[in-house]
């Protein structure tokens, strides 16, 4: 599936958001287990020595915007990998040419909710932007620039995915085994 005509800045957009999960992942594997280190360990610790405990309130957090950006983001790359379960169970009937019209229709209105989604986050951000989370103190805002961002890509992807081939890795013969 390609993005642009075969083009580097196609490649780039397809990239750059995969090598983004992949951080998301090890961040958030990282920062789970720095919070079971710190609950499971420090706690018993601190409680045992009778210090202030460790501030660990802040994983929650960090988790809940981590997740809300893996989410979006691979959403929007599995729009462009086709990667999401569709349910073939009429169209595979259809002649090609209703067959074409209803994947062209699928993908549209995929970005057509890309396009809502990150418009309607859009507002909710800036309603948000000046609440500080308790934690981390920073801007409530930033969990919902991860719905911005995926319903943008969502867009492009969906978009280019209406003009490919019908049902490409949908049907038993593409599934490989």
């Amino acid at each position: 599936m390609a993005l642009a005509a075969g083009g580097t800045a196609g490649n780039i957009v397809r990239l750059l958001p995969k090598i983004l999960v992949g951080a998301l992942v090890l961040l958030a594997i990282t920062v789970m287990l720095i919070g079971v280190f710190l609950r499971y360990v420090m706690v018993p610790i601190t409680d045992w020595m009778d210090v202030d405990p460790i501030n660990f309130f802040w994983v929650e957090e960090v988790g809940e915007l981590l997740l809300a950006w893996l989410t979006l983001t691979g959403a929007a790359i599995g729009i462009a990998e086709r990667s999401h379960f569709t349910l073939t169970i009429l169209t595979h009937h259809l002649p090609p040419a209703a067959q074409r019209a209803v994947h062209i229709l699928t993908h549209v209105l995929i970005a057509a909710f890309g396009g809502v989604l990150a418009y309607l986050a859009l507002q909710v951000a800036r309603l948000n932007v000046d609440l500080a989370s308790p934690a981390l103190e920073i801007s409530v805002a930033w969990l919902y620039v991860a719905a911005i961002v995926g319903g943008l890509l969502m867009v492009p992807y969906a978009l280019v995915a209406a003009i490919g081939p019908v049902g490409v890795g949908h049907t038993p013969a593409d599934v490989r085994e």
